[in-house]
């Protein structure tokens, strides 16, 4: 296999790790690092591809993104729930 060929394949790996992690619903960030602990790919290397496959699926990586960002958001909100439901439980112990 030639050098060119083995890239391509590198390359075609990466995208189709990338599609798994947002089977996920993980972030391009989430990908980066969790591509770069598991799979050792440099963080850089994920970012590029991701990049070209947001170029050639805008309509898609919009949304996708879009549906991150909320999903992110109601994460947030119900651990700022929790926390502060059991600050409160905690509060109410020592009553």
């Amino acid at each position: 296999m030639d050098d060119s060929s083995s890239s391509a394949a590198y390359i075609h790996m990466v995208h189709h790790l990338i599609e798994e992690c947002i089977l996920f619903n993980m972030s391009k960030e989430e990908s980066m690092e969790a591509l770069s602990k598991h799979a050792n790919i440099k963080p850089i290397i994920t970012a590029t591809v991701w990049k070209e496959l947001e170029k050639e699926n805008k309509e898609f990586f919009e949304v996708y993104s879009r549906s991150i960002a909320e999903s992110s958001s109601k994460t947030e909100t119900a651990e700022k729930i929790n926390k502060n439901t059991s600050e409160s439980d905690s509060s109410n112990e020592r009553v």
